[in-house]
């Protein structure tokens, strides 16, 4: 098959396209034909050699799919050859072919096509379990979410939406209509506005019960100031700095907590539990109408490198997919 494969670390010209060895099943597990993967900013990182992805013989990046089944292991119960499934992975998603638990999968929505479908797994199962199951965000609740425009920020309008919560964001300039249009009740230009004014002024005052934040470093001290009494700061990204210093005395009478979270490095019952949760709880929501994949650009997997060159340059809003057959 065809893969993405990193043996160097560098710039985007270390990604090489080369024929690796197939994949295959074991007992609980689905051999997919992938049709289109989704670049996140994990690849970016293991790229660089910042954040290695699992051991194999062939390291290929790529944490998220959308395909069909053309193979089952022996033991599988739930899924059958033909079956259009999508999922988040560990790595290795960035192929023609890739072996992956049968619990693992989701369904593909009826109203989204197949290739459309790679830009919903990571980003509204990361969005969704910061916000409501990890933040607790619940109807008439407030969020501040932040790159509003990523994929991981469009897909958090859209689900704080879905719980009937009010959502702030931040975003460049260029993004901020975009957000508005996904139903963001306020998009602030980190550049220009204070987010912490525009999110107190808001809520009256009494600031949001949820952040999602994907830049980490100086944010965290604003975020502090932007939450409510009992509220939670979710971080799920340190895109701007993995170090910060803020007033930990601010942080008790607030009576505040502070969340770390990721979704590739979990164990694979907890990957399983949350996609199936995710199934039951938020994946219906595409069919209704309420929740719907945000693509940016498409890029054949040949063109890979400049896949990474747009997200590194920030260009996008929401996803940037991989059409691998």
């Amino acid at each position: 098959m065809r893969a993405v494969v990193l043996d160097t670390r560098g710039g985007p010209e270390v990604l090489e396209i080369r024929e690796i060895p197939d994949p295959t099943p074991g007992p609980e597990e689905v051999l997919v034909a992938v049709v289109a993967s989704a670049l996140n900013r994990a690849d970016l990182l293991q790229r660089l050699g910042l954040y290695p992805g699992p051991a194999a013989a062939h390291e290929v990046p790529g944490l998220e799919y959308a395909g069909r089944v053309v193979a089952v292991g022996e033991r599988v119960q739930e899924r059958a050859v033909g079956d259009e499934v999508m999922g988040i992975v560990s790595g290795g998603a960035h192929a023609e072919l890739l072996a992956v638990h049968e619990r693992q999968t989701l369904t593909v929505p009826l109203s989204v096509p197949v290739g459309d479908a790679a830009a919903i797994p990571e980003v509204f199962i990361t969005a969704w379990d910061a916000l409501v199951v990890q933040g607790g965000l619940a109807p008439g609740g407030t969020a501040l979410v932040h790159a509003g425009g990523s994929g991981v920020g469009t897909a958090a309008i859209q689900v704080a939406r879905a719980v009937g919560a009010r959502v702030v964001v931040t975003a460049s300039a260029g993004k901020l209509d975009a957000c508005s249009s996904l139903g963001a009740d306020l998009a602030v230009d980190y550049a220009a506005d204070d987010f912490v004014a525009a999110a107190r002024e808001l809520t009256t005052g009494r600031g949001v019960d949820v952040v999602l934040d994907v830049i980490g470093g100086d944010y965290l001290a604003r975020n502090l100031e932007a939450l409510a009494v009992g509220g939670r700061i979710v971080q799920v990204g340190v895109m701007g700095s993995g170090t910060a210093t803020f007033p930990l005395g601010a942080l008790l009478p607030k009576r505040a907590a502070i969340v770390g979270t990721v979704l590739r490095s979990r164990p694979i019952e907890e990957k399983i539990a949350v996609t199936r949760r995710f199934a039951r709880e938020v994946l219906p929501g595409f069919d209704t109408g309420a929740l719907a994949p945000v693509i940016d650009s498409r890029y054949p997997l040949a063109a890979v490198a400049d896949a990474h060159r747009r997200m590194e340059a920030n260009a996008n809003v929401g996803k940037i997919l991989l059409d691998v057959s």
